[in-house]
């Protein structure tokens, strides 16, 4: 008889979400249907006491549905390693201080045996803007830097070219950029605080208006097959889907299954156990590993269980750690 494994997650208020493309609902759902149990978190809920954390807890039911999807069944307070096995950290960015807090509170938990998913020291290390500089070889030619004649040179080399926060989400403040555009300073001195904040430019892929800009799940280093093309609406530079893009359900290619073979490792290693990538073109753009999204558009698309494999791979790392 298999174990009853109890899973906590720390995400947004369950009552805003958006059922029918939540990924982390998709994974509650998964882990109900294995009989385990789903203790609710947010991070409010968390405190240290004495070396240990603590969360108040509400034991979650959830209904695949359209209104009323969820049910508390009985909270609590207890160590976060009484109420978990394992723990997903599912809360959206901004990535901010309380975030970086947040991470503190689990590694606590972590050294007590929970299993994080993901690992909360690479959730601070791998700003998932920066993180793709450590994989130069996949990527088009890029700049992470605060000064506006930096960048300006950067742009009159490339003449077309995307700048972007490195602390937001869903395609917020990004601009595209060329030598001649008249708001070109005043775009730089906003998004550097006038040279007191780093951003990041980005030579512009012209494929991302026919093919979009491909999101790629990674599950502890296996790519699912199949990428969710994000493609920009008419006049939009941005293919997000917070942003008005379309969602398009494409194959990998032997370009995208190179560049998931050279994160893979890392991606272990770094115990970064489910993470989105976004691929334009021929390159790498991001790596997202706070809450990566596009479960339940995939599984609709292709008919997959893309949570059922987060589960398994969730699982296979509980035992390993249990038999060690």
């Amino acid at each position: 008889m298999s174990k009853v494994r109890k899973l906590a997650v720390i995400m947004d208020p369950i009552e805003s979400i958006k059922v029918h493309k939540d990924s982390t609902f998709a994974m509650l759902l998964e882990a109900q249907h294995r009989g385990w149990t789903i203790n609710y978190l947010e991070q409010s809920d968390l405190s240290i006491i004495d070396g240990r954390t603590f969360a108040k807890w509400r034991q979650l039911k959830v209904v695949d549905q359209k209104e009323n999807w969820y049910e508390f069944i009985e909270s609590g307070f207890a160590p976060l390693d009484e109420i978990s096995d394992v723990l997903l950290m599912r809360k959206d960015p901004p990535f901010d201080m309380e975030y970086i807090y947040s991470t503190y509170m689990m590694d606590l938990a972590e050294q007590r045996g929970v299993l994080m998913v993901n690992k909360p020291q690479s959730l601070r290390d791998a700003n998932e803007k920066l993180y793709t500089t450590y994989f130069p070889q996949c990527c088009t030619p890029m700049l992470v830097s605060r000064s506006m004649d930096d960048i300006r040179e950067f742009v009159a080399q490339y003449n077309d070219v995307i700048v972007k926060p490195l602390d937001q989400m869903g395609g917020a403040s990004i601009f595209r950029l060329q030598p001649e555009d008249q708001n070109l300073s005043v775009i730089l001195e906003n998004m550097t605080e006038f040279g007191q904040r780093n951003i990041m430019a980005q030579k512009f892929i012209p494929e991302i208006s026919e093919a979009g800009d491909k999101r790629i799940l990674i599950i502890d280093g296996e790519a699912v097959p199949y990428a969710l093309a994000r493609v920009p609406k008419a006049g939009e530079t941005r293919g997000n889907l917070a942003a008005g893009g379309s969602g398009v359900g494409v194959e990998l290619t032997d370009r995208d299954k190179w560049i998931c073979q050279q994160l893979k490792q890392t991606l272990k290693d770094k115990g970064l156990i489910f993470v989105g990538i976004d691929v334009i073109g021929d390159y790498l753009t991001e790596i997202n590993v706070t809450s990566p999204t596009c479960i339940r558009e995939l599984d609709s698309l292709f008919n997959l269980n893309i949570a059922g494999l987060l589960m398994d791979a969730i699982e296979k790392r509980l035992s390993n750690n249990e038999n060690s």
